[in-house]
């Protein structure tokens, strides 16, 4: 009797479900997706519906050759992508190339957590693929390419070529200029702040803020009125002039949906989007833990902006939680979130597949990132069931000379989840035991000059949140929209905060000014409703896209018309140091920088960078080694030690410009996977230095660290890598699976 065939994503999901179902079924990998849209052409037939021409993928001949020739041995065959959109498409795509071989029927299947149970329970309840769901994904696959297709070109003949737009990256890009527009006209207000150390008949001493002066919000503005202050309050007395004493619980937060995993990641970790959900790809994916458990899935599927978990999660929580804390630490009535509205509430919250998988009893199973995601992962899921802790808190108001001072504390009643997840409240204070009228002895008093601060540049977290709260794209796409923008340099991290690059800033500016509906934030989250309704089957995918293009083709047409080339520079405000005339900002190759505007006849050229006001200030390059590094083979002359406008070093002829011989810097350690080349440094498009083999194209190789030439003790590479760690520099290897790491002290 012929085997039936599951057809799944990724081959890390191949070995996981192999495991539990055995020789019972064949199971392969479509590897992604297996069709999309040609990549040289529009690919989307608009006079014919917006039909797309789909066609095999580069590179995937082979995958779709072995899925068809399985499909042709199989009984059955089950199509097990992602049960999310992406997953529709792909499995409506494999359905489709392998239609003609297949002898039985095609179905499918989709599971939230990738276990034996749910795997079985699955196929004893297949399905047929979902068209709405697949029209959502293909609507929103041609929306994107109209919109990068056919405005990218308009920018390469205005801005500078290569450069592409996005339908909703370039809604993100435009929150992060505007941002720093709004940076850059803020005007700076100074304020003095009060603070008093005070103490009681008993200890501890605390802190209490200046809050009111005679009765109304206190004000002091300059140095002159906190010296009058300061006047004021010598040698008065402080007692305690209210109190105020109030019990309550603290409920635990939802456990995580794609969005708060990827902020509390950033935030905690200081993880990238993209690199949070890789690592929770792996563990959802499945993992070989050795001995008995050999491959296992870990947690439930990420993509989810549900925060519903399944009956079976819940009591599985309780039982664990009643057994490692006790039964005061479950909740008298088991806990349920609300999800957020417009969630889809497809899946389940992101949770342990097994909750008594603790992190301790894996961590030496698992790698430091993957021990991380899932401690963020498996406290959230364990704490959202836990019961809530009781709270004391206290308000203290002081009065002293017609001033009013605040002091606030909390006192933990009940611990409840924060047994798991401690919250230290850093404004709560330690406060001795008080009562009003009493009064107080000042310690010290503290006076400190503050300015206002402009708004805050968005941290990964913070844009995600702001995508999140006004409906911009979906859970799944946030990390590849913050990805995107930084490939295209469009914006850079500084200080793990987006900053908009003079290119991005441009961009958007051109963007905002012809395209001003496509860059709406609003008519773009009304897009992302009108893609969810199509998913839903309440709107045609065609009539959504005839909609669109009915208000996107005059602006295009008109904006080709009225659009301004910046191609010959920007102005710069600032004079040529050789010649007098204007500098203005290029966009060359390796990024922004300053040229004459008399060029041929004056060739200056300068780096640049940007104040808090965003004004131009001119960078002189430092000083380069000018001893001679060795001998140029081409002409004989010195060769130099010399640094690029990226920040990775490189030899280069001091008879330049004419001998143009140049090399990358060696590290002189030999490539550990071809044995041919050597590791070389180099940097990537946002300055980032690493360390490559001199044979790329022909050998990959890359290490984000300096590689060394001394081999790891533990697991024999050849090879190790000196990293900068907060407890200072290291030596560590760079396989992955392997945790030597050694202190240079040492």
């Amino acid at each position: 009797m012929a085997k039936d065939l599951i057809i799944v994503e990724s081959p890390a999901k191949v070995k996981t479900i192999k495991k539990f179902l055995g020789g019972n079924y064949m199971v392969q990998a479509s590897v992604g997706h297996v069709r999309d849209l040609p990549s040289k052409t529009l690919g989307v037939n608009e006079a014919q519906d917006f039909a797309p021409e789909y066609i095999v993928i580069e590179g995937k001949e082979k995958v779709v050759d072995d899925l068809r020739a399985a499909a042709a041995k199989a009984g059955t065959v089950y199509l097990a992508p992602d049960p999310d959109r992406e997953g529709e498409a792909i499995a409506w795509h494999v359905a489709e190339l392998i239609k003609d071989a297949a002898k039985g029927e095609i179905k499918r299947i989709q599971f939230n957590e990738i276990t034996a149970k749910a795997v079985r329970e699955a196929l004893e309840r297949p399905r047929a693929l979902n068209h709405a769901l697949f029209d959502a994904q293909q609507a929103r696959r041609v929306l994107d390419r109209l919109v990068g297709y056919k405005i990218s070109p308009l920018l390469w003949n205005k801005v500078k070529r290569g450069i592409s737009a996005g339908r909703v990256q370039s809604v993100a890009l435009r929150l992060i200029v505007e941002r720093e527009k709004a940076r850059r006209v803020f005007t700076p207000e100074e304020y003095w702040s009060f603070h008093a150390h005070l103490a009681a008949d008993t200890p501890p001493e605390f802190r209490a803020e200046l809050v009111k002066v005679d009765g109304k919000k206190a004000r002091i503005p300059h140095e002159k009125s906190a010296l009058e202050m300061e006047k004021r309050l010598r040698g008065q007395p402080f007692n305690v002039d209210s109190l105020e004493v109030k019990e309550r619980e603290k409920s635990p937060p939802p456990p995580f949906i794609t969005s708060t995993l990827q902020q509390s990641a950033n935030q905690r970790l200081g993880y990238t989007a993209k690199r949070a959900m890789g690592v929770a790809q792996r563990l959802y994916e499945g993992l070989d833990l050795g001995g008995e458990q050999g491959v296992t899935a870990l947690i439930t599927y990420m993509r989810t902006d549900s925060v519903r978990i399944a009956e079976e999660a819940r009591q599985a929580a309780k039982d664990f939680i009643v057994s490692a804390w006790g039964p005061e630490y479950y909740p008298a009535k088991p806990r349920h979130f609300k999800s957020k509205g417009g969630a889809q509430d497809a899946h389940e919250a992101i949770r342990p597949v097994d909750v008594t998988l603790t992190p301790d009893a894996l961590k030496d199973k698992l790698t430091a990132e993957q021990y991380q995601i899932y401690r963020l992962i498996w406290t959230r899921f364990t704490a959202s069931q836990m019961a809530s802790a009781k709270v004391e808190d206290t308000i203290v108001h002081a009065g002293c000379a017609g001033t009013l001072w605040k002091a606030r504390g909390e006192r933990v009643l009940f611990a409840g989840f924060l047994a798991l997840s401690p919250q230290k409240d850093e404004d709560a204070a330690d406060l001795p035991p008080l009562a009003q009228g009493m009064p107080l002895k000042l310690l010290k008093l503290e006076k400190e000059q503050k300015f206002t601060q402009p708004p805050a540049r968005y941290s990964e977290a913070g844009l995600i949140k702001e995508l999140e709260e006004k409906g911009i794209g979906r859970p799944s796409t946030y990390a590849s929209i913050i990805s995107t923008l930084l490939d295209r340099d469009y914006a850079r991290m500084e200080d793990k905060h987006l900053v908009p690059t003079d290119l991005g800033d441009v961009v958007s500016v051109q963007l905002c000014e012809h395209f001003s509906r496509i860059m709406d934030v609003g008519f773009t989250a009304l897009m992302e409703s009108s893609l969810d309704r199509v998913a839903d089957g309440e709107q045609n995918w065609v009539k959504l896209l005839h909609d669109f293009a009915a208000e996107f083709n005059p602006e295009l047409a008109q904006a080709s018309k009225a659009m301004s080339s910046v191609k010959g520079g920007l102005d710069a405000g600032i004079a040529c140091p050789e010649c007098g005339q204007d500098m203005r900002i290029k966009f060359g190759k390796a990024g922004p920088f300053l040229a004459c505007s008399a060029y041929p006849d004056c060739r200056c050229t300068k780096n640049f960078s940007r104040d808090e006001q965003g004004r131009v200030r001119v960078e002189e390059r430092a000083a380069e080694n000018q001893e001679p590094v060795g001998t140029c083979p081409e002409c004989g002359k010195n060769l130099l030690l010399k640094k690029a406008r990226t920040g990775s070093r490189f030899i280069a002829c001091s008879g330049y410009p004419a001998c143009k011989y140049a090399a990358p810097f060696s590290t002189g350690v030999a490539c550990p996977q071809c044995k041919e080349g050597q590791m070389v440094e180099k940097s990537s498009r946002r300055g980032k230095i690493f360390y490559s083999c001199s044979r790329y194209p022909q050998c990959s190789y890359a290490l984000w660290n300096y590689p060394v030439d001394e081999a790891c003790p533990d697991c024999g590479s050849p090879i190790l890598t000196r990293k900068n760690t907060r407890a200072g520099m290291v030596l560590a290897c760079p396989n992955k699976e392997c945790k030597f790491k050694k202190s240079l002290e040492e």
